[in-house]
């Protein structure tokens, strides 16, 4: 039997199998990501916007972007420099750092969390010695951004280490032997080549951090208007059983999710080749 009549299957089966992903997408994925919307609306566009121009809601949003705009920028920092060091150079440990990157995921997100309040929390390792210079990190802002970055720090990492890998040392290698100097290597042979899949991680980095719950509801403390982003926001409204305002806010959320779904979308499309390295 050749391989192309092995793999042969029926178009009863085909009907199935496709007509069987798409119900289970559309009730698992399509229909709760429509309810979000419906419930939002569900008192009119004024109950709306009345809902997002609460004054804690604000609050809530300014302090997610604000907490993105802090760790997307440090974990691509990150993800480059552990990126090149990995696939660039030969040294002992590399494996480890490797496995390292990969480590949040493993680490179920309010794990992470306590580990910081164990640090940083009044009765932590370093409790007293921050009292005494009265700075805090638990149910504070600084607590909020470390355990984001904890969660969100492998994803520019893992998109660039196979494509740098794939692509090898040869151009580096050629530059630095022309002259060039290690930045000069890096901003116009390496940034070129990995600017997309780059791209990919801190899209995805992004929407990990704008919607982060349980690390983040360890350590903020749920101070309304103070220390709680969109998501724990979301939990508060429900909790009061405020559901309007609760899907109106939870909506912010949604179309951040669709945004990146589209977003992803057209990376892959323009660029599928260059993140092909990668099994995107």
């Amino acid at each position: 039997m050749n391989r192309r009549s092995s793999l042969a299957t029926p178009g009863w089966l085909k009907v199935a199998l496709i007509g069987g992903a798409l119900a289970y997408i559309v009730l698992v994925l399509l229909l709760p990501l429509a309810a979000v919307f419906v419930e939002a609306l569900r008192e009119g566009w004024p109950a709306y916007v009345a809902a997002l121009e609460e004054p804690d809601a604000v609050a809530a949003v300014k302090l997610t972007l604000w907490v993105a705009a802090i760790s997307v920028p440090l974990n691509m920092v990150f993800g480059i420099v552990a990126a090149w060091a990995i696939t660039k150079h030969d040294f002992r440990g590399k494996a480890w750092l490797v496995t390292f990157i990969e480590l949040p995921f493993s680490i179920s997100p309010v794990v992470s969390g306590l580990i910081y309040v164990l640090i940083f929390g009044a009765q932590g390792w370093l409790g007293d010695w921050l009292q005494e210079r009265d700075i805090q990190i638990i149910f504070a802002v600084p607590g909020i951004v470390l355990a984001t970055i904890f969660v969100t720090f492998p994803f520019v990492a893992r998109q660039i280490i196979p494509l740098m890998t794939a692509q090898g040392r040869a151009a580096e290698e050629a530059a630095l032997s022309l002259g060039a100097n290690g930045w000069q290597t890096f901003w116009h042979v390496t940034l070129p080549d990995i600017r997309w899949a780059l791209l990919y991680g801190v899209l995805l980095c992004n929407a990990r951090a704008m919607g982060e719950f349980g690390a983040v509801s360890v350590v903020s403390g749920h101070i309304r208007g103070e220390t709680n982003t969109i998501p724990l926001h979301v939990e508060v409204l429900y909790n009061e059983y405020n559901f309007v305002a609760a899907f109106a806010v939870a909506s912010i959320l949604a179309g951040l999710a669709l945004v990146t779904l589209v977003l992803k979308s057209l990376l892959e499309w323009r660029h599928g080749d260059d993140l092909k390295a990668q099994g995107h």
